[in-house]
């Protein structure tokens, strides 16, 4: 095979040392090429306007073709400098042909280029794709940090919306609007009031049962506030206790505050409210007088008047009735009474009586299933519980399945009435100060959390467009890296090509690896 035809292959890694141990660069080139690239500044300096020129130069690093490249330009623009002997008097050719005789001696230049080619190859290229890459990374995770951060606002936003559902208010004043709600609680208890009604036969077959029972009447009477309840309706706790209506009901008033007031509150308590201070007392001329006529310091009595006045007999009025005189006479008992306190609130409203509502509820609940129980279990249990109540009222001797199943589902209809979600929470704000400022605070928080959600979004979106922004910026770059690696690949390979008659020189590990 001619040696011709051989390929002369150089890894890209090792490209400067092979140039020098082959001595077709010196050692010392790093030295001669500070002289060379102080010349270039100073001739950059004087450059004629041309696109060509201008292209060149912008943002590139000039090396060896570059200055060729300059030169041909030159010979254009500078043509009316040329001389008879074909030499140019213009500074600026001499200046650039100057560079590239610099250049070629040593073939500092071919050093040079080998040099930047290596350094794309291995840094600039990796490098600003790996940027890209991160960049890109940046992207996805902030994309999905966002997601996050929507899904929160989300959930945030469904537990808020739910919990003004349960409590029927919009949200925007919020314990403006629960003062207002809490106006609809008497309609709400008025209606289970009216509901009760129906675990009346429940209740009669449970006080039947238990009577029979112990043998004898309950001592404390078998659920009582549901019969209290179930004969007279949701009355106050004050005819509850006392048995009879009062004259006069006064309820005591909402402590809740609105936003407005609890800010007045706040600039309230801020008021150092020291002593009182009442003014100047002065005394006029009148009032001075007033000391004169008493001398507490001389010990001399004072003169209370006697205490034994006679009034005349005719002008003593006898006939003055007690409506004239203004004097009440309360009957006997507390007819005619004013229900004050929590006296004043219905049995369902007052959450001690209301709880023994509940309470005995529960009780009937856990009775009725009881008795549902044993009614489904096997017929000798049947037969040995209707033989026991064979000599009991008519009521427990004609219980049935479908009956006692009756009275259940109207004992939890009852249940559920009072223990709905948007009454316990109307209860519990209306008789909880402190309840309702954990209520309002947990409100405020999550429209606190969706702000801060939404700020968060806002914030992530703008990184992930900066990041996409650099991205977008750096791929152009990354191009204009490789195609100009890949030219000065070329320009090594052909250079090279011609030292040794010709032959293919290929770079491997070079750009196209990359």
């Amino acid at each position: 095979m001619e040696e011709q035809n051989i390929s002369i292959d150089i890894n890209t890694g090792k490209l400067l040392e092979w140039l020098i141990s082959r001595r077709h660069c010196n050692k010392d080139w790093h030295a001669n090429i500070l002289v060379i690239r102080e010349k270039i500044n100073n001739a950059i300096q004087d450059m004629p306007a041309h696109n060509g020129i201008a292209k060149l130069l912008s943002g590139a690093y000039i090396n060896y073709f570059h200055c060729l490249k300059i030169i041909e330009i030159l010979k254009e623009t500078e043509a009316d400098t040329k001389n008879v002997f074909g030499r140019y008097g213009s500074q600026r050719m001499k200046d650039w042909q100057e560079i590239v005789r610099a250049y070629e001696k040593d073939n500092v230049y071919l050093a040079e280029i080998a040099q930047i080619f290596i350094r794309n190859v291995n840094y600039e290229v990796p490098s600003t794709k790996k940027q890209i890459q991160k960049l890109e990374q940046l992207q996805t995770e902030l994309t999905k940090k966002e997601a996050e951060y929507k899904k929160s606002e989300n959930t945030a936003r469904s537990e808020f919306n739910l919990l003004c559902k349960q409590l029927g208010i919009q949200g925007h004043q919020i314990k403006q609007e629960l003062a207002e709600k809490i106006k609809e609680l008497p309609e709400i208890y008025e209606k289970i009031g009216k509901k009760v009604k129906l675990i009346e036969k429940a209740v009669e077959f449970y006080c039947s049962f238990v009577n029979y029972t112990l043998g004898r009447q309950h001592d404390g009477g078998c659920v009582p506030m549901l019969k209290h309840v179930i004969d007279k309706g949701n009355t106050t706790t004050y005819q509850w206790i006392y048995g009879e209506p009062p004259l006069s009901i006064t309820e005591p008033s909402l402590n809740i505050c609105s936003e407005n007031d609890d800010s007045e509150k706040k600039k309230d308590e801020d008021i150092d409210n020291g002593g009182i201070d009442f003014g100047e007392i002065s005394l006029n001329e009148g009032d001075a007088n007033l000391g004169d006529d008493v001398n507490l310091d001389a010990g001399e009595e004072i003169d209370w008047g006697d205490g034994n006045v006679e009034v005349p007999a005719e002008n003593i009025d006898y006939n003055i009735s007690l409506e004239e005189s203004g004097i009440v006479v309360e009957a006997a008992g507390h007819e005619g009474g004013t229900a004050t306190g929590t006296e004043a609130y219905t049995v369902l409203d007052n959450p001690s009586t209301r709880n023994d509502f509940i309470n005995q509820l529960f009780e009937l609940e856990a009775f009725f299933k009881l008795r549902l129980f044993e009614l489904k279990g096997n017929d000798s249990v049947n037969f040995l519980s209707f033989s026991q109540l064979s000599d009991s009222s008519s009521i427990l001797q004609h219980s049935t399945l479908e009956s006692t199943q009756t009275m259940l589902d109207n004992v939890q209809l009852v249940l559920s009435e009072i223990l709905d979600t948007k009454v316990q929470y109307l209860h519990n704000i209306k008789h909880s100060t402190r309840y309702v400022d954990v209520l309002v605070a947990s409100l405020k928080q999550k429209l606190s959390l969706i702000d801060k959600m939404i700020a968060s979004q806002k914030i992530v979106r703008q990184k992930r467009d900066d990041a996409e922004e650099q991205a977008n910026a750096l791929r152009p770059l990354l191009q204009l890296v490789i195609q100009r690696t890949k030219e000065l690949q070329t320009q090594i390979e052909q250079d090279i090509s011609k030292r040794y008659k010709n032959r293919a020189v290929h770079l491997t590990g070079g750009i196209s690896n990359l």
